[in-house]
């Protein structure tokens, strides 16, 4: 368990370093010990990748194969009587679109499915995204959903979307990169109710995490079919420990890879669970501080829940709207991020320029909360 491992004498790091096991070892009790932190089951195995980018790719492709019967051992999807279609939603990150691109679905056959008024994916709409395109004679392949959206850290529905992917026998992989570690607090998995349906699941330690970047944790449910997709075994690959360790070559894209594991290594034996804790429910605070304020102030408008960190505020004066507000929005935003005194980001919302407030970084404290509230104040409100 966790604990054990936290807890040992001198650490289980340099043990381990003493003893000379595999990294793979090292990474297969990284990512496990990061898997009980998530409150994920043990049904769950990990593998680090570079990005989130990169997992969500590695999830089509093995969707791809398992609704082809394996295609890439005959023609491929050049050889499929009928065409593949991948479900997400408008609101998932732009590497989905991404990934299904590069996986050969096409962007004929990427359907984005309706949200409703919180920027989450609607069951029923997905569900009738599927029957007609059965009727169609299309081949419904896999649904991403979406656990924290990049623009609003919206949630679509994990437990719905999971029930509908099992009933159509579709890949369900969630894309929680940024938001997935705020399920190392308990009293944030609600959030993600339903995750233990998915296929595969990524979570980016390298973001609120703070773990060194690149670090992205891709759980899977059947490693087997991951090895068989992935696999390459010449014989100037072959040793004397194949069949004794799992080999992470066969896990990913990636011949060559990178000792990942240890950034994850370091951060969780170097923090601790609790002090990570504690840093994510500091952030939480400050962004409910912040919230309550932008809901006070004349004139300023939050434009989504806000569940975690993340915050979309707009300053709407009297008698601005439409084009003329994108641009004191993106007028207001830009002298902020000029200034040295923070950086925000704009993005559309619902069509319209808005500012996301992301407080996450390891040194903010409610000060620099503060202070950024004054400065957007004084930049926006400003004659």
């Amino acid at each position: 368990m966790l604990g054990d491992y936290v807890s040992t004498g001198l650490g289980v790091l340099g043990l381990a370093w003493q003893s000379s096991p595999a990294l793979t070892e090292v990474e297969e009790v990284a990512t496990d010990w990061l898997r009980q932190m998530l409150g994920l089951s043990a049904a769950w195995s990990g593998v680090i990748q570079d990005t989130a980018s990169t997992s969500t790719l590695i999830a089509l492709i093995c969707a791809r194969e398992r609704a082809t019967a394996f295609g890439l051992t005959r023609g491929g999807l050049q050889a499929e009587p009928r065409p593949l279609v991948v479900y997400t939603s408008a609101h998932s990150h732009s590497s989905v679109n991404k990934a299904a691109l590069l996986a050969g679905f096409g962007r004929d056959n990427i359907r984005l499915i309706a949200h409703d008024a919180s920027y989450a994916m609607r069951p029923d709409a997905l569900a009738a995204a599927i029957d007609e395109d059965r009727r169609a004679g299309s081949l419904p392949c896999a649904v991403v959903a979406t656990a924290g959206s990049t623009t609003s850290t919206a949630f679509d529905p994990l437990d719905a979307i999971g029930r509908i992917a099992a009933e159509h026998t579709l890949w369900f992989h969630v894309d929680a990169a940024m938001a997935g570690s705020a399920m190392i607090l308990p009293e944030c998995r609600h959030l993600w109710d339903g995750v233990e349906r998915a296929d595969t699941l990524v979570v980016n330690p390298h973001k609120w995490l703070g773990a060194a970047f690149d670090c992205t944790v891709y759980y899977l449910r059947d490693p087997e079919h991951l090895v068989r997709v992935m696999s390459t075994n010449p014989s100037y690959l072959q040793s004397s420990a194949d069949g004794r360790v799992k080999n992470y070559r066969d896990w990913g894209i990636p011949l060559g890879r990178r000792f990942r594991a240890l950034k994850l290594w370091f951060l969780i034996r170097e923090q601790g669970v609790a002090k990570l804790q504690q840093r994510l429910r500091r952030d939480l605070d400050n962004a409910q501080w912040l919230a309550g304020e932008v809901r006070a102030a004349r004139a300023w408008r939050l434009l989504a829940a806000v569940p975690l960190q993340t915050l979309c505020v707009r300053h709407e004066p009297d008698g601005l709207s439409g084009e003329a507000l994108d641009r004191h929005t993106l007028a207001w935003v830009e002298r902020v991020n000029r200034s040295g005194a923070a950086y925000l980001t704009p993005a559309t919302l619902d069509g319209r320029w808005m500012v996301r407030v992301s407080i996450g970084a390891e040194n903010t404290e409610r000060t620099h909360v503060e202070a950024l509230w004054r400065t957007m104040r004084h930049e926006a409100e400003r004659p």
